[in-house]
């Protein structure tokens, strides 16, 4: 049975930070594409990063226009766990933040990691609050 457990939500000031951790079980996480969504109270699910394997000892890195350059996105295969490093918060990256596993795909990053569909496997999630 696959589990994925977010943890590091909280509630920061505009310009704070925030770490998201992701553990997961009953995956291997090397073999998956691995997410971050979002959602907004009214709003639709969006896709923030994700991070896959691109070659034998290579990633390769998604983010969404709105976090380049403020979220980092990074995983431990060994400790089976995904990160995300929010810096520079601002109120508008306040919602459920989700982390999510899907398998490999022939598409691009830019198309593919958007995609909530394309997703197999989803954590409870973990509320951000950023206060201005």
């Amino acid at each position: 049975q696959v589990q994925l457990v977010e943890s590091g939500g909280g509630s920061v000031q505009s310009g704070g930070s925030l770490r998201l951790s992701c553990t997961a079980s009953g995956l291997t996480f090397d073999d998956y594409t691995l997410g971050w969504f979002r959602q907004a109270p009214g709003k639709e699910r969006e896709g923030v990063s994700c991070i896959r394997r691109s070659g034998v000892s290579t990633v390769s890195t998604y983010y969404a226009d709105a976090v380049k350059g403020r979220f980092t996105i990074s995983k431990d295969n060994a400790k089976n766990t995904l990160y995300l490093q929010m810096n520079s918060l601002k109120p508008g990256d306040t919602a459920m933040y989700y982390c999510a596993a899907g398998p490999p795909r022939l598409l691009t990053a830019s198309y593919y990691c958007p995609r909530s569909e394309y997703f197999t496997y989803w954590g409870q999630g973990a509320q951000v609050t950023v206060s201005s």
